[in-house]
């Protein structure tokens, strides 16, 4: 799994962990929700993520190995 599909997953896990916590727990859990869908956006137009550089001092990789 490379950088890009592994911030979608757990972005996606966030957004949807937040929303039910939100829902069921406590309310204030959607500040949370709010700061990913923030970071999403900030993301999309500077190209950087925190997450991102998390990700890529554990390893992952960038890009998919070539299949032959």
């Amino acid at each position: 799994m490379t950088v890009d599909r592994l911030l979608r997953l757990i972005a996606g896990l966030f957004v949807l962990g937040t929303v039910a916590l939100g829902v069921w727990v406590h309310s204030n859990w959607f500040y949370f929700t709010a700061f990913v869908g923030l970071n999403l956006l900030q993301s999309a137009f500077t190209n950087w993520c925190p997450m991102m550089t998390i990700l890529r001092k554990l390893g992952v990789p960038d890009t998919a190995p070539c299949k032959q």
